[in-house]
């Protein structure tokens, strides 16, 4: 079984937008184990299961304020750079989210 992460360990990927608390999708795989593309996956395939208040939708002007707080790119390689607005995810889209990813990490981590 994996160790139950503390909250004072992720506190520092948590980033207040707009009055809430979020986690980026990139931040939420690496969470709950799996690819970026699989948390996205998730979500498009089940878009009934996030209302409005679950997903954040950020502005262009907040990724641009985000690139430059947070490295979210990798230095070398192909395709490491981000072509997408990132989801953000509040504390229910990140629940709903653990229900719906067939992931044993992130049922244990949420």
């Amino acid at each position: 079984m994996e160790k139950i992460i503390k909250y004072k360990n992720i506190e520092s990927k948590i980033i207040e937008i707009g009055g809430q608390k979020i986690l980026l999708d990139f931040e939420v795989a690496e969470l709950y184990g799996v690819e970026t593309k699989r948390i996205n996956e998730a979500v498009k395939n089940n878009t009934d299961k996030f209302p409005e208040n679950y997903i954040l939708e950020l502005s262009e002007e907040e990724v641009k304020s985000l690139k430059s707080k947070i490295s979210t790119l990798k230095s070398k390689g192909r395709g490491q750079h981000s072509k997408y607005i990132p989801k953000a995810f509040t504390e229910k889209g990140l629940y709903m989210l653990a229900t719906i990813l067939k992931s044993q990490r992130a049922t244990q981590r949420n």
